[in-house]
């Protein structure tokens, strides 16, 4: 009688057993389930990597009547000098002629020049490199009851109260609420009547977002006039 006993005992022990490894096994499937959502849900709600947005690139500067100018041909020295552009917007170059500059990059005037130097040579044409030595075309001018009265390089277009402040500020008894701005456009001379009173006096508007009526902006050879 004891051997069925022990029989009996050998083969519940062993099917409880199986129950162990079958929960075992369970949980391990559980487990891998789990970590795989929680690998899938992590992907799905992490913040798209985008590339960096390129900054904008600065417009190329435009050559002004009044500039200097350095200009090189390459394996020509004797070619190799500086111009100054005239009122009119030309100069004149060894075997180019009269060169209209005004208003062109440095790249466009380089390629102007060497389809102008084209046909002076039978093989390879040289190349041109042209560079801005002294942008004096760029300036603006503050005159009147200011500190500093004088020209100053423009670089980018500057407002009235920034044209101001480099002019060292308003002298003593200076009217600014009577301020002009004189442009020269194509149409002819314009005259631009400013108040500045209200800025300097902290009563303008300075509140956050796009403003109503924005400070007047001064470009390449605007004149600022302070009586």
């Amino acid at each position: 009688m004891a051997r069925p006993i022990r029989a009996a005992v050998t083969w519940g022990s062993d099917r409880a057993t199986s129950r162990f490894e079958g929960a075992d096994f369970s949980m391990v499937r559980c487990r891998t389930a789990c970590r795989t959502a929680a690998a899938v849900a992590a992907l799905l709600l992490a913040p798209a990597v985008l590339p960096a947005a390129a900054a904008p690139r600065a417009p190329e500067y435009r050559i002004n009547a009044g500039d200097e100018l350095e200009i090189f041909v390459w394996g020509e020295e004797r070619m190799q000098r500086p111009v100054r552009v005239l009122p009119d917007g030309t100069f004149a170059f060894p075997l180019a002629g009269v060169v209209e500059a005004e208003g062109r990059s440095s790249r466009e005037l380089a390629e102007l020049l060497r389809q102008r130097l084209k046909g002076k040579y039978r093989d390879t044409v040289p190349d041109v490199t042209v560079a801005v030595r002294d942008p004096a075309g760029m300036r603006f001018y503050v005159v009147g009851k200011v500190r500093a009265p004088g020209s100053y390089p423009i670089g980018r277009t500057v407002n009235v109260v920034q044209a101001l402040s480099v002019a060292g500020g308003p002298a003593e008894f200076a009217d600014v609420g009577n301020a002009v701005i004189m442009r020269q456009t194509a149409a002819g001379q314009t005259v631009e009547r400013i108040n500045l009173s209200d800025v300097l006096k902290g009563a303008r508007s300075l509140k956050a977002g796009p403003q109503g009526d924005a400070l007047p902006m001064l470009g390449a050879g605007d004149v600022l006039v302070v009586p």
